[in-house]
């Protein structure tokens, strides 16, 4: 087998292990194309390629994840990691792992840990790579190792994203909130949101978004009702996994992305609604619709013509 093959045999765990890491699609291809580039022009053979290629792609992405957070300090608003619609990395023996490591949740939680923590976090608890092998990967020894892993464990243990257990159910309900979303049903969408329900946007200064967090049933289902009447005709919305979670992808009438609404569900309701606008998130969907146009045009849409209600 080539280099080549042997790298396109283990890009999709590449990739995986490189977003969990950093949050971000872009930087995690980056990653992974840096990682090819090194192992393309490495004179030795490696005894597990798998391992190799692991280590490398992770100290890559934990340089990465260093720079990235000083932009975040910086970032408007609330952050979200890019919304991911397909994770390319699939192991069925660890497949509920896999969907909980990669919603945004768990990886809004992992915000909180230190680049490494995260990293050593991401290899063994999501992976399962050994400690001689995530020792190798982030240049610490393997106690050191073990003590970041507890220590890690110990932190995303505080707030540990918890779902509801039946995909099958959370993708009726995700479905049930959608057409609710589409008809403007304030009582539908009261009944599928949890009592302090919260809905959060990541617009990154560079989307219309609402300012603050807004909390509770009937003000979410208000928010949403407002949202769906005000792009009624400009923009259509459909069912769509985000992070493995149900979620809503928002395209204008050319198909280009809106928006992306990520929706944790747990005992039957809705508990969190993330949504991303920020375009510079969206690229990597397709093309990405101008939100403000479409906002200018839903607001035309609504505003009175001249003479009408007695206006000259």
């Amino acid at each position: 087998m080539t280099r080549a093959e042997e790298f396109t045999e283990h890009r999709p765990l590449l990739f995986a292990i490189a977003y969990r890491i950093l949050g971000s699609v872009a930087e995690a291809e980056d990653a992974v194309q840096e990682a090819w580039l090194r192992y393309e022009s490495s004179t030795t053979e490696p005894v597990s390629v798998k391992s190799f290629l692991s280590a490398v792609v992770t100290r890559i992405a934990i340089d990465v994840l260093r720079s990235a957070r000083v932009r975040r300090e910086a970032y408007v608003g609330p952050w979200f990691p890019e919304p991911l619609l397909s994770d390319p990395y699939s192991d069925p023996e660890r497949s509920a792992e896999l969907a909980d490591s990669v919603s945004m949740a768990a990886l809004l939680l992992l915000e909180r840990l230190t680049p490494t923590e995260r990293a050593v976090f991401v290899l063994r608890e999501v992976f399962g790579f050994g400690f001689p092998e995530i020792a190798r990967a982030v240049g610490r020894s393997e106690a050191a190792c073990r003590q970041l892993a507890v220590r890690a464990r110990r932190h995303m243990a505080e707030g540990r994203p918890r779902f509801e257990a039946d995909r099958r159910e959370r993708e009726e309900l995700a479905a049930r909130f959608v057409d609710a979303l589409r008809e403007g049903d304030l009582h539908g969408l009261t009944e599928l949101l949890a009592a302090d329900v919260t809905a959060v946007a990541d617009g990154g200064g560079k989307g219309p978004a609402f300012a603050h967090p807004v909390a509770g049933a009937t003000r979410v289902a208000r928010l949403l009702v407002g949202f769906a009447t005000f792009m009624d005709g400009v923009a259509d919305l459909a069912f769509q996994r985000v992070n493995d979670q149900p979620g809503v992808v928002v395209r204008d009438r050319e198909g280009r992305v809106v928006s992306v609404l990520a929706l944790d569900v747990l005992d039957g309701r809705i508990q969190t609604i993330r949504t991303v606008v920020n375009p510079d998130k969206l690229g990597h969907l397709g093309p990405v619709a101008d939100a403000w146009r479409l906002r200018a045009e839903a607001l035309a849409r609504r505003r009175p013509a001249r003479g009408e209600d007695g206006v000259p």
